[in-house]
């Protein structure tokens, strides 16, 4: 009995050296700490000294718990992210490409000689050998106002043409709003300059749409649209037919500018406006003949071309700059 007391009275004297010296000394160890708060005895106390016991204990959990959670959050599990380094590479590359708009400003139009544009007799604006060239394009439905057909976009074989393919659905959508769907189409993203801005081809010195295609044998309109910042021409475009043969060959497509036809809303106006090349933002091909079922067209390349032998200005006589009488 006598052994075992002394044991005991060592033991409460070790505790009481051990855990001050613990919480106020740093450089031992959390997991000593933990040893020593686990394994020896706590007396019965004061008040007041089992409050500053408890403190001592707490701050040595909360020492474990962050360094534990710092463990945890190591750098190669959740990596830094800095926005405003983010934002200063964004900035900075938008004032690379604004210097490089500039130095082939002075160089010519885009970047080019201005003798050798000059001379240019055919240009190949779009043309598919990645993906990269698919990403330049956008693909929408009737879906989008509730309708059922569906279209799709992907690289053809060996990466030399790009397929637009799908399912087009006539059925109107049930919101007892629309008595009319099926369409699909396929649209040119708008270029972009440094900061954003928006720019525009300038195919002034051609006369002629030139494509390499290869269809199903329907017809698609080809849609050109001009660069506005007025809100009343967002639905203004200019259109025409592109008939497809069907089969395994390959056709060349050439579309005069001139014969394109203005239109607002999906509606030819009775005037009709002539098409300004020097101001063109985009353009696309629709499918809606109403012929349910599936449908494919590959393209090649598209591309304009001066054509000597096409003189014509303008094919409608129902404009007021050639008939201003048809509109006093």
């Amino acid at each position: 009995m006598a052994l075992v007391h002394k044991l005991l009275n060592g033991t409460y004297i070790l505790s009481k050296c051990l855990k001050p010296s613990v919480a106020s000394c740093p450089f031992l160890s959390t997991s000593f700490a933990d040893y020593c708060s686990r394994s020896l005895q706590k007396p019965v106390a004061t008040p007041g000294k089992a409050s500053t016991q408890r403190n001592s204990a707490e701050g040595l959990q909360g020492d474990h718990q962050r360094e534990v959670a710092l463990d945890i959050t190591s750098p190669e599990e959740k990596p830094e992210v800095s926005f405003d380094k983010a934002i200063k590479d964004e900035i900075k590359e938008h004032f690379w490409r604004l210097k490089d708009e500039i130095v082939n400003h002075w160089i010519g139009p885009e970047g080019r000689p201005l003798q050798e544009v000059i001379m240019e007799q055919a240009r190949v604006v779009w043309q598919f050998r990645g993906k990269e060239d698919l990403d330049k394009w956008i693909v929408t439905s009737d879906k989008t106002i509730g309708g059922r057909s569906e279209v799709f976009l992907k690289m053809g074989k060996n990466n030399q043409s790009a397929l637009l393919y799908g399912t087009l659905s006539s059925a109107a959508p049930q919101d007892g709003e629309k008595s009319q769907s099926g369409y699909c189409a396929m649209i040119s993203r708008i270029p972009r300059g440094a900061f954003d801005r928006k720019k525009s081809y300038d195919w002034s010195q051609f006369n002629t749409l030139y494509l390499r295609v290869r269809g199903d044998g329907r017809p698609w309109m080809v849609n050109i649209r001009e660069d506005t910042d007025i809100i009343q021409k967002n639905n203004q475009m200019y259109s025409y037919f592109m008939f497809t043969r069907g089969g395994p060959y390959w056709q060349e497509v050439k579309i005069p500018f001139s014969k394109f036809f203005f239109s607002n809303q999906g509606r030819i106006r009775d005037a009709q406006f002539q098409l300004l090349l020097d101001k063109i933002s985009s353009i696309g091909f629709t499918l809606a003949d109403k012929v349910d079922g599936p449908f494919f067209l590959e393209i090649d390349f598209i591309g304009v071309f001066a054509d000597p032998a096409h003189t014509e200005e303008f094919a409608y006589e129902n404009s007021p700059v050639l008939n201003p009488r048809l509109f006093r």
